[in-house]
């Protein structure tokens, strides 16, 4: 058999323009000779560097790589010893590495799903909240075969779910008003229901593992009442902790502290280009002094909406410890890495990514920012969200207040 050598590169052709997403390719080398298969996956070139990096989906993305990677290894070895002498047949590898599993029944997940929910003891409410996910399903087109379970296919239809158009009242077309999309509380429920009936094919064996466990936290609930955030102390805690510099505990706290002090998500930290920002002179209201400080507005990954980001000196701190970059941790590797930091500090709120831009908000009002700033700053589309966090204070307010009535009459009675 003929040597060769396989590896994945970014756009071999060069057609790629700057900031747009291109194609991962796998290069197969015999004799001198390229031969390169499109891998199907498209990402920006800065987030290629050998592996995919800056992405949320990264692991799951490199996890598909390794995999595409095996099979056509094995496809080029499995050629070469059923052939021996031909040149290998390109067409025939692809085949290969590209075919569905064991001649995977046409439409066999949405057909299997479409089986099940009858099956299911549930009431009639939510009986219907499932026979709408197969209609989405069979309109989608993206997730029929069980070998379209991957987490970009979920991401995709995600996005496609936010797309959706509501359905209107006649007056409402003849009134000529824009046409609304779903909610992020309706997009979450189609989640978190195929979540579960994936969950059931699981059990019965039928696949192997639930996609949805590899994007934990990511496909959200939309706007809540209930908003999480940490005390001072806590933060105070977060901050005193120094794990040894490299490991994957300092890392995590550090990443952490960085949203904490700039309000940005995971994604949008993880693409986090100092490159973007450019330092300004700002008036200091408590100085009236000019000072510099690195500034940006951008759009956040997950909606497109434009967000304006300011790094304080607590952000500064951690950019400096690696090399004006944000750490780069893997989403599960984060969250493991904050149960640990939780557990050690003993703090009863759960330490997950989302927190710490909770925290950025509501410190940011309770120190007398205006809520359209905050706004802006945390990239939301309306101020309607972000009032969630000022309730949040208002009720912490009439908290001390009643602590305040309690320790006045405790003070009468004691004189």
């Amino acid at each position: 058999m003929e040597k060769f050598t396989i590896a994945v590169v970014f756009d071999h052709r060069r057609r790629t323009k700057d900031g747009k997403e291109g194609p991962l390719e796998v290069r197969i080398t015999i004799q001198r000779k390229h031969y390169f298969i499109s891998t199907g996956i498209h990402v920006r070139e800065k987030d290629w560097a050998g592996a995919v990096v800056h992405r949320a989906d990264s692991d799951a993305l490199n996890d598909r790589l390794g995999l595409i990677v095996q099979a056509t290894t094995k496809a080029v070895t499995d050629w070469q010893r059923q052939n021996p002498g031909k040149a290998v047949d390109m067409d025939a590898v692809k085949r290969q590495v590209f075919s569905e599993p064991e001649r995977e029944e046409k439409d066999a997940m949405l057909k299997w799903l479409t089986k099940e929910v009858p099956k299911l003891k549930i009431k009639d409410t939510t009986r219907r909240r499932y026979d709408v996910l197969i209609n989405r399903l069979e309109k989608y087109d993206g997730l029929r075969q069980w070998s379209d379970l991957t987490v970009e296919r979920l991401y995709d239809f995600d996005r496609w779910l936010h797309n959706i158009e509501k359905a209107q009242s006649n007056g409402d077309r003849q009134a000529g008003a824009e046409p609304k999309k779903i909610g992020d509380s309706a997009v979450y429920n189609y989640h978190r229901t195929l979540r579960a009936l994936l969950s059931r094919a699981v059990k019965m064996g039928i696949i192997e593992t639930n996609p949805y466990e590899r994007v934990r936290g990511e496909f959200r609930k939309g706007i809540t009442e209930n908003v999480e955030y940490l005390s001072e102390d806590e933060i105070a805690a977060i901050e005193s902790l120094h794990p040894m510099a490299g490991t994957q505990m300092a890392m995590a706290r550090d990443l952490f502290v960085f949203q904490m002090y700039t309000g940005l998500s995971y994604s949008d930290s993880q693409a986090f280009d100092i490159g973007n920002y450019k330092k300004t002179a700002i008036i200091s209201q408590r100085t009236g002094l000019k000072e510099w400080r690195w500034v940006h507005t951008g759009k956040r990954i997950k909606t497109g909406v434009a967000y304006v980001s300011d790094l304080l000196p607590q952000a500064m701190d951690v950019l400096e410890r690696y090399g004006m970059q944000v750490p780069k941790v893997g989403n599960v590797q984060y969250n493991e890495s904050l149960k640990v930091i939780q557990k050690a500090l003993g703090i009863k709120t759960r330490l997950h990514s989302h927190l710490a831009r909770h925290t950025f908000a509501t410190r940011m009002l309770a120190y007398g920012a205006k809520l359209e700033n905050v706004s802006k700053a945390l990239g939301h589309t309306n101020t309607r969200q972000t009032e969630r966090y000022a309730k949040v204070l208002a009720e912490s307010v009439h908290n001390d207040y009643t602590m305040f009535e309690e320790k006045l009459k405790n003070a009468a009675k004691g004189g």
